[in-house]
């Protein structure tokens, strides 16, 4: 088990390593650092509400967890 500021900076490490690879892949596909970071940006804040909802969804499936 790991402590929620560990599990914090974990995700928000994981997000700036999201933002900068889309940033360098649009950057790749259209040639324009604004392009590329706004496509990044939207990747981003879609990613996260998708995850939101997504975990939210499983929270309301018991199947595969232990009681006890």
């Amino acid at each position: 088990m790991e402590t929620r500021a560990r599990s914090l900076i974990k995700a928000v490490l994981w997000q700036v390593v999201g933002l900068v690879t889309m940033t360098l892949v649009g950057l790749a596909l259209t040639g324009s650092a604004a392009v590329g970071g706004a496509i990044a940006l939207a990747n981003c804040v879609v990613g996260f509400v998708c995850y939101v909802i997504y975990e939210r969804l499983w929270v309301h499936v018991r199947w595969g967890r232990l009681h006890g």
